[in-house]
């Protein structure tokens, strides 16, 4: 049950997210396997899902941003890495030092700023390297990359710890893209002799062993879903679920909800339950989404409200589902993507849309 002042819970499985590494290190063996747990570990909670990873000897971690790198202290070892995707923000040099940790340097200005610094305190700083090898999104393009490798002052400024790019279709293996960037990856890779190279993400992880290159840095694949056609092994991690807060019958010719999108077509039992987009339960799964309960769909019916929405009990037998009972949204009847799909959307949104007032219980082994 969920504790007293939560009227839904998010389980989550730490034992399956260890499996679900393990699966992905096999697969990209022997190159090294890290993991992305940049929003909170997708809404999942840092801290217990890194301390999850780290006991399963994850030897690098990636988040978005400095603030979240903050979170990740005392949960990791003195060997392992935490890199900054984003980079740095001004002012945030010496914080980033003191800490250990690595940004990935993006653009000119970051390049610039970090060389600033690593000459103020007179000694190389390390960093990793982003180019750009055809997302358009960040990183150095090829022509920039060389011109700062070919600086003869590079050394002096830079312990360069890592070589990465972005793959921009991982989830869709025949596309001629995946190989184009990994062949403008490789070729930028020539200028960097000895510096590993990272391209591979959750998608990228399940595709051949060239793009594994010698870091692969999953992200929602640890929690279970499945990022392309043939990823294959993984287990699910989350339950998602929320209470029935009123049950009632309605009349033929009756509205639900605001607008009164739903009417009744003939007398009809109804559920209020608690969760809705103030929870980041997505609105369009409004007359399009469900709820289940012991395997039987429920269908939502009419607009979902900031804070429950109303869902059909008619293929349920009375006094099947009660008043204070919890109904499945994410589970063994219904998987993250299945409700990204109903919603329009993907599993990444929905997963990091769950907000605080579902209770997150861990199950498995928590330190």
């Amino acid at each position: 049950m969920a504790s007293a002042g939560y009227s839904s819970r998010l389980s989550i499985d730490l034992d399956a997210v260890r499996s679900n590494y393990r699966t992905i290190a096999a697969r990209v063996a022997p190159a090294r396997c890290g993991a992305v747990v940049k929003a909170d570990a997708y809404g999942l909670g840092v801290a217990p899902v890194a301390a999850a990873l780290g006991r399963e000897g994850c030897p690098v971690f990636f988040v978005a941003q400095f603030c979240e790198a903050e979170r990740l202290s005392g949960t990791f070892g003195p060997n392992t890495e935490v890199f900054i995707l984003n980079g740095i923000d001004p002012g945030n040099e010496a914080a980033c030092i003191a800490h250990g940790f690595i940004p990935v340097l993006n653009s000119h200005s970051q390049v610039a700023q970090w060389r600033a610094f690593a000459r103020a305190i007179g000694r190389p700083l390390p960093a990793a390297l982003q180019v750009d090898s055809g997302m358009s999104r960040l990183g150095l393009d090829e022509k920039a990359a060389a011109a700062l490798v070919d600086d003869p002052e590079f050394p002096r400024d830079f312990d360069l710890r890592l070589l990465m790019t972005h793959l921009a279709c991982a989830d869709e293996p025949a596309r001629a893209a995946n190989g184009d960037q990994l062949a403008r990856f490789r070729a930028i890779r020539t200028r960097f002799p000895g510096v590993p190279g990272s391209i591979a993400n959750s998608g990228g992880a399940f595709l051949a062993a060239p793009f594994h290159a010698d870091l692969a840095r999953p992200g929602l694949a640890l929690f279970g879903v499945e990022p392309g056609p043939h990823a294959d092994g993984l287990q699910p991690v989350v339950r998602l679920e929320a209470r029935v807060l009123q049950i009632r019958e309605i009349e033929a010719g009756t509205g639900v909800g605001y607008g009164l999108d739903h009417i009744a077509a003939a007398r009809q039992r109804i559920a209020t339950v608690a969760i809705g987009y103030g929870d980041g339960w997505p609105r369009s799964l409004g007359g399009v989404g469900a709820a289940w309960h012991r395997g039987v769909r429920l269908p939502i019916l009419g607009r979902i409200s900031m804070d429950s929405m109303a869902v059909g009990l008619d293929a349920l037998p009375h006094g099947a589902l009660q008043e204070g009972d919890f109904v499945e949204l994410v589970g063994p009847s219904q998987s993250l993507a299945e409700v990204a799909r109903d919603a329009g959307t993907i599993a990444y949104e929905i997963l990091t849309r769950i907000g605080p007032r579902a209770e997150r219980v861990y199950l498995g082994a928590v330190e």
